[in-house]
């Protein structure tokens, strides 16, 4: 299962849904600022751990959140 990460204005995403270009996720997201992916969850987990020390929960629990429940879209969350 690949995983996309999306960045809108003032939040920031993870979707397994299948996009064919960056314009289909700008298309579905007005706030839309850039993307990265699709890639691996594992690449995921890896750079969202890498890139984010502040993310809560850790990222390999946001993502497996994700792969394993039917939503498509989760909102990655850190500490306040």
């Amino acid at each position: 299962m690949n995983i996309t990460i999306i960045y809108l204005e003032n939040e920031m995403l993870i979707s397994k849904k299948e996009y064919y270009s960056w314009r289909e996720i700008q298309d579905e997201y007005e706030t839309f600022k850039t993307s990265l992916g699709p890639w691996s969850a594992e690449d995921v987990i890896e750079y969202l751990s890498d890139e984010y020390t502040d993310i809560y929960p850790e990222a390999a629990t946001q993502v497996g959140g994700l792969v394993n429940s039917s939503i498509q879209v989760a909102k990655v969350t850190f500490r306040s």
